[in-house]
């Protein structure tokens, strides 16, 4: 059942963003968690197309969904790219029913656990710069008014990111979508040191990461340059940390 409480103040946020200075990444990953919290689904993520027409994995609310997402861009098949193609959206669909349409990634979906794929279109009339994807435990869990508004969502999150002027210019689009790719690079690269001086898992160290820059009032990329720069205080991200030996330089000052 959707919280529509929680809808509401959705769109204010990303309504908010309809200013000249905003983070691509983290309007993204405010949508994919947002969906995750106000819909009946496991996961959620957002594939963007690159400057090179290439398709990213920018955000993701789970590293499971991550992966499934890289690898529906690996085997070039899934809802994802169905999406993208046609930009009309896919609803609902069965995986267990998918087998051929996507021969390699309904059961690899399957096998992570999902049970049914639903993807939205990220577009502006004819401009389609990307896909908010939607996994679920069975087909026909998302009603239509749950589709709807995954949908209103996607397409608030759209308009901010091509909005920069009245008449944006497709180069800009690129340019700023191009910024959000290395961000997420950088961001990968935080959770990386984070798993290894701290013994978390993957998704433990994106949720501290999250947390510090939700806390602070900061974007998630610069926190993520923080930290992979020691610009960070020791206890930021908890006491779980490996201990320091004789000699040996600390990932963070204090």
């Amino acid at each position: 059942m959707r919280n529509d409480t929680l809808f509401m103040r959705t769109l204010v946020e990303l309504a908010d963003s309809l200013v000249d200075d905003f983070d691509v990444i983290d309007l993204l990953t405010l949508l994919s968690d947002r969906c995750v919290e106000m819909l009946d689904v496991f996961a959620a993520g957002v594939v963007v197309r690159g400057a090179q027409n290439d398709l990213r994995v920018v955000a993701a609310s789970s590293e499971t969904m991550r992966i499934i997402e890289l690898f529906e861009l690996q085997t070039e098949e899934g809802p994802c790219l169905d999406c993208i193609r046609s930009g009309t959206p896919i609803a609902n669909q069965d995986l267990s029913a998918a087998r051929g349409r996507w021969p390699r990634f309904a059961p690899k979906a399957l096998e992570t656990g999902f049970r049914s794929a639903t993807a939205l279109p990220l577009r502006l009339r004819d401009s389609v710069i990307g896909a908010l994807n939607l996994f679920g435990a069975n087909p026909g869990d998302l009603t239509d008014p749950d589709i709807i508004a995954a949908q209103a969502l996607a397409d608030i999150a759209t308009i901010a990111i091509l909005q920069h002027q009245a008449n944006l210019e497709a180069k800009i689009v690129a340019e700023q979508l191009n910024k959000a790719l290395t961000s997420r690079v950088v961001i990968e690269q935080a959770k990386g040191m984070i798993v290894g001086r701290a013994a978390v898992d993957v998704d433990e160290a994106f949720t501290r990461l999250r947390n510090y820059a939700r806390n602070n009032n900061r974007r998630l990329s610069d926190v993520a340059r923080d930290a992979l720069n020691g610009r960070l205080g020791a206890n930021v991200f908890g006491d779980v940390r490996p201990p320091h030996r004789r000699g040996e330089h600390s990932w963070t000052q204090d």
